[in-house]
Formats: structure tokens, C-alpha cells, sequence
């Protein structure tokens, strides 16, 4: 199972956190520091794969992939395979790429959710969900597709009442358009 994903700057700011079991934000922020720390010790010429035991406790491994002023972490347990994790991180990067032409550190603090929507069609509940950025565009492309009609329809409640919604949902829109 997938514990985390973490994307953070070189000077450790963290772009993205998305942890799959709970613990409080005040533990979140200590495993980023030592995470960080962990990753700005290690030389550029090793291994992209760390054993992660001492951050996040027994049977946990560490991937990562530096891009420019980004690192893309992905910390999991003895039940996936690292390769495949580094695939991951891969599909993850060239999703970000399709979507942003280019994706730098500046597309993913502007556009958060949109990124919390490629993650999550990726990863879902600590599993891998798809594994092909094909498929995750499309998918993503779907849902903006289907946010901008419900924010159209938002705007315009007249276009709610004919749409089979139920009345409570329709007659809350019209008093707030009121």
C-alpha cells in the first residue's frame, strides 16, 4: 500500500501532501522535515530508493524522482514493488505535463486541485488506480468537462429546475439566487 506522496521543493517547502492513514498534521510535518532531510543528504549519483524505516516506522521504503526544483516522494510498505513505484512517479510527471505543457513548481501551487484530481485518479485510497497518463488526461479532462457544466448550470438555476435533480438541491440554488 501507498502511505504517502510528497512533492516539495529543493528547499523543502511541500507542494503537495496527500497521506493515506490518518495522523495528525503536527506528525505530517515532522516526516516531511526528516523526509527532506533525508532526501538533501544524499548525493545525486545513488539510488532513487531509500529504506524509509526510521521516518515512517518498520516495513516502509522510500522512492523518488528529482525534476528540476521538484522531488516527487512516494513512501510505501513491503506490498509494492519499487520499480513499479518509480513507474509511478513517471506516469504522475507526464500527466502534470500534458495538463501544464511544461509542468513547473508554479502550476502545482496554482493549481492544486486540479493536481489533487490527477492524484487521485492515480492513486486512491493508498492503491494504484490506473497506470497510464493516457487514460488519467482523459479521465481528468471528463471532470473539468463536467465542472464547467455544473458551474454553468449553477449559474443559471432556471437551467437546474429542468434537469432531474431533486427538488431540495433545486430549491436551495433558487434562494441563493434570490
Amino acid at each position: 500500500m501507498i502511505r504517502a506522496v510528497i512533492v516539495m521543493n529543493t528547499q523543502g517547502k511541500p507542494r503537495l501532501t496527500k497521506f493515506y492513514d490518518y495522523m495528525p498534521p503536527e506528525k505530517q510535518q515532522e516526516l516531511i522535515r526528516r523526509v527532506f532531510g533525508v532526501l538533501c543528504s544524499r548525493a545525486e549519483n545513488v539510488s532513487n530508493f531509500v529504506e524509509a524505516d526510521s521516518v515512517f516506522g518498520p516495513d516502509t521504503r522510500l522512492v523518488y524522482k528529482h525534476y528540476a526544483t521538484l522531488y516527487f516522494v512516494f513512501v510505501f510498505d513491503s506490498s509494492e514493488n519499487e520499480l513499479a513505484m518509480l513507474d509511478l512517479i513517471q506516469v504522475l510527471v507526464e500527466t502534470l505535463d500534458k495538463c501544464f505543457k511544461n509542468v513547473c513548481e508554479l502550476d502545482i501551487v496554482f493549481n492544486y486541485s486540479k493536481l489533487h484530481t490527477i492524484l487521485d485518479e492515480i492513486i486512491f485510497g493508498g492503491q494504484v488506480l490506473e497506470t497510464s497518463s493516457a487514460e488519467v488526461m482523459k479521465a481528468v479532462e471528463e471532470i473539468s468537462r463536467l465542472s464547467l457544466s455544473l458551474c454553468f448550470c449553477w449559474k443559471q438555476p432556471q437551467i437546474l429546475s429542468h434537469l432531474s435533480l431533486s427538488p431540495f438541491l433545486v430549491g436551495e440554488v433558487d434562494s441563493m439566487h434570490e
